[in-house]
C-alpha cells in the first residue's frame, strides 16, 4: 500500500442500514475480534483486525442535487502507520436518534503487530445516507476523539496534532508536571502534555504485567536519565 492518502469508496448499492444509512465492505474474514496479544504462531502473513482510527480531523456532508438529495459522509483522519488499510465508517446509530444525530465509528483494518515510530499518515472513507433520512448532524468518533457537524451538508474540522513522535528516539522524556533537564536545548525534549495519545512509559525498574495489543498506543521506553531509547505503537 502506498504510503498517500488512503480511500475509500463505497458502493452506492450497498445493502441499507437502519434508516436508510447504507453499509460499506466490511472487514476481512476472520478479522473480528482482537487477539489478546501479537501475531501469531502459524505460518504465513501476520492476523489483521479492525481498530478504531488514531484520530479523525474533520468530518463533511456532501448533498448530490442530482440524486435526489443523496447525503454523503466524507471522514478525515490520520492513523499511526501506514501499516493500516481498509478505511470504513460503521453506523452504531440504531432508529431514529433522540438528538438527530448519526454516530459513526471511523476504522480501518491493521495487522496485529507492533508498528514502529513514523510519521502520521492520512485516512479518509465515505458514507453515503440514503435520501429521506432523519438525521440532522452526523458524530464520527476515532479511537481518541469525536468530532461532530450539526449542519447538514456542512463542514467540522480539527487541527492536526503537533507531536507524532516519529523523531522521539534519544530525546529527553518529561512527564507532565515534572522539570525538563538542565540545559538541555528545547529540541531534544518530549512533553507527555503534547502526547495526546494513549500511552505507556516503560521505565527501567518497570515489569509489565501485561502486553496487549493497542495500535493506538505509543509505548516508550526509557532509559535511567528518562531518554527515549526505544519506542512503538502497540
Amino acid at each position: 500500500m502506498k504510503r498517500s492518502a488512503l480511500f475509500a469508496i463505497v458502493c452506492l448499492s450497498a445493502a441499507t442500514w437502519a434508516l436508510g444509512t447504507q453499509a460499506q465492505t466490511p472487514p476481512p474474514a476472520g478479522a473480528n475480534q482482537p487477539p489478546p496479544g501479537y501475531g501469531s504462531s502459524t505460518d504465513g502473513p501476520p492476523a489483521q483486525v479492525p481498530w478504531p482510527i488514531t484520530i479523525v480531523t474533520s468530518v463533511e456532508v456532501l448533498r448530490s442535487t442530482r440524486s435526489g438529495g443523496l447525503d454523503v459522509v466524507r471522514a478525515r483522519g490520520l492513523v499511526s502507520s501506514s501499516s493500516w488499510g481498509s478505511p470504513h465508517l460503521i453506523p452504531i446509530t440504531r432508529g431514529e436518534p433522540v438528538d438527530g444525530i448519526l454516530d459513526l465509528i471511523f476504522q480501518g483494518v491493521v495487522p496485529t503487530s507492533p508498528a514502529p515510530l513514523g510519521p502520521f499518515m492520512p485516512f479518509e472513507a465515505l458514507l453515503p445516507v440514503d435520501t429521506g433520512h432523519p438525521y440532522k448532524g452526523v458524530r464520527v468518533r476515532s479511537g481518541t476523539n469525536a468530532i461532530v457537524l450539526k449542519t447538514l451538508p456542512g463542514y467540522a474540522e480539527i487541527a492536526a496534532p503537533k507531536e507524532d513522535c516519529a523523531k522521539c528516539r534519544g530525546k529527553f522524556f518529561v512527564a507532565k508536571g515534572a522539570q525538563s533537564p538542565a540545559g538541555a536545548p528545547a529540541d531534544s525534549i518530549v512533553r507527555e502534555a503534547d502526547l495526546p495519545w494513549n500511552l505507556r512509559v516503560i521505565k527501567p525498574t518497570d515489569g509489565l504485567p501485561s502486553y496487549a495489543f493497542d495500535p493506538n498506543r505509543l509505548t516508550l521506553v526509557l532509559s535511567e536519565d528518562s531518554r527515549i531509547v526505544d519506542a512503538a505503537w502497540d
